[in-house]
């Protein structure tokens, strides 16, 4: 078992007070924003065996970059394809669907991770005021100063 120090606490506690799934870059600058002292790999370390204790959850973005989540109840979660953040999803979690999948490969599976992919509501909003904005320039009428 790993020891509890003073910058695994920290580490956890940043997850837990920002609760939006962040990355490991984004738990870095909160906690170096109050201890500019600590080390990223101190962070990511952490990071790390918080995981693997099972006190925080890592959420793994096919192709992306790993999130980390204060919340350990199995549940499902949403990618946004624009900004690249994730978000909760509320679905019932299907246990045993993993004893469902038929493998043709020989895998014994073990678990599933289900994540959904979306346009966040930020990210549709600032698509709006951006086709607002294009929308009104193009018709103001070009005004010609002459001499």
């Amino acid at each position: 078992m790993k020891r509890n120090t003073i910058q695994r606490a920290l580490v956890l506690k940043t997850v837990r007070t920002l609760r939006c799934h962040p990355t490991a870059d984004e738990v870095f600058s909160a906690v170096v924003a109050g201890f500019p002292t600590i080390s990223r790999g101190t962070v990511y370390r952490n990071l790390k065996q918080l995981s693997e204790s099972g006190e925080i959850q890592t959420v793994e973005v096919p192709g992306g970059i790993t999130h980390f989540d204060h919340c350990c109840e199995r549940h499902h979660h949403v990618l946004c394809l624009r900004c690249g953040k994730v978000f909760d999803v509320d679905a019932h979690y299907i246990l045993g669907l993993e004893k469902r999948i038929r493998d043709s490969r020989g895998f014994t599976i073990l678990g599933y991770d289900l994540t959904f992919k979306g346009v966040c509501p930020d990210c549709i909003r600032s698509s709006q005021k951006m086709r607002t904005r294009a929308t009104e320039s193009s018709e103001t009428p070009n005004q010609e100063t002459r001499p």
